[in-house]
Parts: structure tokens; sequence; C-alpha cells
């Protein structure tokens, strides 16, 4: 399946934006959540699904760029 140049451009868009914001969320909640666990090694359940939880917004991101490529 052949896909235009626009709408290369627009799924690379879509992943590479998602993706910077991913990494700086995970950033600042890893800080965050390094400084929790030196106070209290019982947060490391919250802090570790914190942590993950921005990694959603790539998986959408990648959800996005596949229906504007056409693949979903």
């Amino acid at each position: 399946m052949a896909v235009d140049g626009l709408v290369a451009i627009g799924a690379a868009i879509a992943i590479s934006v998602t993706a910077l914001a991913t990494a700086w969320a995970q950033a600042k909640i890893g800080s965050a959540g390094i400084g929790a666990l030196a106070e209290d090694d019982g947060l490391f359940g919250k802090v570790f699904l914190l942590a993950v939880i921005p990694e959603t917004m790539v998986i959408f991101g990648l959800v996005v760029a596949l229906v504007v490529t056409g693949f979903i």
C-alpha cells in the first residue's frame, strides 16, 4: 500500500509529538518518583504505575498514524 507524501508527514508528526510529550512527562514523573522512593520504599508500585501511564500517549499516536495512513 503506497502512502502519499503529506500523509506520511502527518503520520510522522503524530508519532513524534506524542513521543516528545511522553519523554517530557516521564522525565518529570521519574524524577519526582525517585524523590518519593528515597523517602518511602513502599511507594514503588504507585510510582511504577505513574511512570508507565504516559506510554499510552505513544500508543495513541501510533494508532492515529496507522489510521491516517490507511493501515487501520
